[in-house]
């Protein structure tokens, strides 16, 4: 009897699967023969993989110190004020999205060796590497997004990472009844994965005028490898995007959350990982000068052939035009519903002009004028009492009474006396009788996210100014950061002071990191894996006509075993080898 293939979405057989999965109807079986003729069906796979690619703005900050939502019943809301629990609001979780997108992979990864791609001989050995290389890559990927996501100390003591499942599981009889790996196992499996993709791909999808030499032993037709290899992959997985993703990887595994004698990973490794990375891209020189405000007007309407800007390693493509950002987050008096509020936490994180925090005696700060003088991205990223929004000609008024002030209308109006501002397009008209969209993209890996990784890791590692074996330091790289972002002046003497000494240094960094990657989904991990205090109360600013008020906003409520995620409790009672993290059980 012919061996059937389980198309799409019954090949997805996770750990979560229904039973009904197991048995598709006839129309969706596939002779495996077949398949092997159908390239298209064959790239599919891939495609249905790349779709479950996470989010970059996955609103995480809800659940933070940063911000709060004005939707009552949002998830992460409730997950943050007492309602996360191993069966219900982990809206964070990653382990039916990445489970389901390792089986395509696996099932890719299978058959693929057996598929015709191309009856040019050369373009057939090069789409079977590209193809190869990127399965690899986006496996090692979605394991580290479920590392991150549920990874941690489990029931026995032991510092675990999650299943590895690195074959296809295919009919009601195949075992998915595996132990968690540990931490170091899956470290390992990520970063071979990565490699791998980085050995078989090109590091970016470029035409170019000679076959580069990796490539010369399958291929010396340049037509053939432009073909393949050339503009038309690009926003696939390539070697850059694999690299990015072992020093995210490193930088999670170096991190105080997950320091156990099991786990071999250290700083420099870290270091070592994103200076990978960033001196493919010139070192400290290659810091974007554009890169505060990647998401731009300006820089969007130029995108175009899949180019990426100056700051994006990866990102989705260009849409048509929306509205769906702004119709989210503009204020009320712009036909928005405001849903995400930053905190007053945020806001005084953000140092005054001349670089010193607004608590050092030698800042200049007004409690009274508090946005005076302030880093010049605080007007950026966020909407404050008294903001201008030049492309609208208007000027926010959040006062008491206001369309725009604290809690005027439930679930429309700020909570803590702010909106966003950060990753809008700001000549979107929401107004219902004459609203317009604009075009938009959304990055997943940003070049920002890897000189701060490359920071941070390098000043543990060898102190505020050590190199290691590259030619910059973590103060080097904080100094660019800093003056790109109007902050410190000529001099910094903030940035000055803080170069003495591991520990101010660890704290400006961390900082930084905080305001360059605010709102794009790195805070909830940050805080985590940095061991910080996961319960700071999220406070809100009000203007009474007269003065300024900080009152509380939104307590959080997490308990200490809450530095990590659990495994979902479905997957528990189904699975007897798998061992719950400590606290969940």
């Amino acid at each position: 009897m012919k061996k059937k293939l389980i198309l799409f979405i019954a090949t997805a057989l996770t750990l979560s699967a229904c039973d009904d999965l197991f048995e598709p109807a006839v129309e969706n079986n596939q002779i495996v023969e077949q398949m092997y003729d159908d390239q298209e069906y064959m790239r599919g796979i891939l495609h249905t993989v790349y779709s479950q690619v996470p989010g970059y703005y996955d609103n995480g900050d809800y659940a933070t110190d940063d911000a709060v939502t004005n939707e009552p019943g949002n998830s992460l809301r409730q997950m943050a004020t007492g309602a996360w629990t191993n069966t219900s609001y982990n809206p964070l979780s990653q382990w039916t999205n990445s489970y389901n997108a390792i089986q395509y992979i696996n099932l890719y990864l299978l058959h693929a060796p057996n598929v015709t791609w191309s009856t040019n001989e050369e373009q057939n050995a090069l789409f079977a590497r590209r193809l190869e290389g990127e399965a690899y890559g986006l496996r090692g990927m979605f394991y580290y997004y479920l590392m991150r996501a549920h990874a941690g100390f489990g029931t026995n003591g032991e510092l675990l990472g999650v299943p590895l499942f690195l074959e296809f599981l295919e009919g009601a009889n195949a075992n998915y009844n595996l132990p968690r790996a540990s931490f170091q196992e899956c470290v390992d499996q990520i970063n071979s994965d990565l490699q791998r993709a980085e050995e078989l791909l090109p590091l970016e999808y470029d035409d170019v005028t000679e076959v580069p030499a990796k490539f010369q032993s399958i291929c010396t037709d340049i037509a053939n490898y432009n073909n393949v290899m050339g503009a038309k992959a690009r926003g696939l997985m390539n070697g850059l995007i694999a690299q990015a993703f072992r020093a995210q990887m490193a930088l999670l595994a170096a991190s105080p959350l997950y320091q156990d004698a099991s786990n071999t990973t250290d700083w420099a490794a870290a270091a070592d990982a994103a200076a990978k990375v960033l001196d493919y891209k010139g070192g400290v020189s290659g810091l974007d000068p554009n890169g505060v405000e990647y998401y731009s007007a300006a820089i969007t309407n130029a995108l175009g052939d899949g180019i990426n800007p100056a700051e994006i390693i990866w990102r989705t493509n260009k849409d048509g035009g929306s509205n769906t950002q702004e119709s989210a987050n503009f204020p009320p008096s712009l036909y928005g519903t405001g849903r995400m509020n930053p905190s007053q936490n945020l806001v005084d994180a953000f140092p005054m002009a001349n670089g010193y925090p607004i608590d050092n005696a030698n800042s200049g700060y007004n409690a009274n004028d508090p946005y005076a003088n302030r880093d010049p991205r605080l007007d950026k990223y966020i909407i404050h009492n008294g903001s201008s929004i030049s492309e609208k000609g208007v000027t926010i008024n959040i006062t008491t009474g206001n369309a725009d002030g604290i809690n005027t209308t439930e679930s429309r109006s700020t909570r803590t006396g702010y909106y966003l501002k950060k990753r809008m397009r700001w000549d979107v008209n929401l107004d219902p009788g004459a609203s317009t969209n604009q075009p938009h993209y959304i990055a997943r890996i940003r070049y920002t996210e890897m000189f701060l990784n490359y920071a941070e890791a390098a000043n543990e590692a060898w102190g505020p100014k050590g190199t290691g074996t590259h030619g910059y330091s973590a103060y080097d790289v904080i100094k660019a950061i800093r003056q790109r972002a109007g902050v410190g002046g000529t001099d910094d003497p903030y940035l000055e002071a803080c170069a003495n000494s591991q520990d101010q240094m660890r704290g400006l960094i961390r900082n930084e990191r905080r305001l360059e990657l605010c709102f794009d989904g790195f805070r909830f991990w940050d805080v985590r894996r940095w061991k910080l205090d996961i319960n700071e109360p999220v406070y809100g600013l009000q203007w009474n006509g007269e003065t300024y008020e900080r009152f509380l906003v939104e307590e959080r409520s997490y308990k200490d075993y809450m530095y990590f995620s659990p495994i979902p409790n479905s997957e528990i009672l189904k699975y007897d080898q798998l061992i719950q993290n400590k606290g969940w059980e």
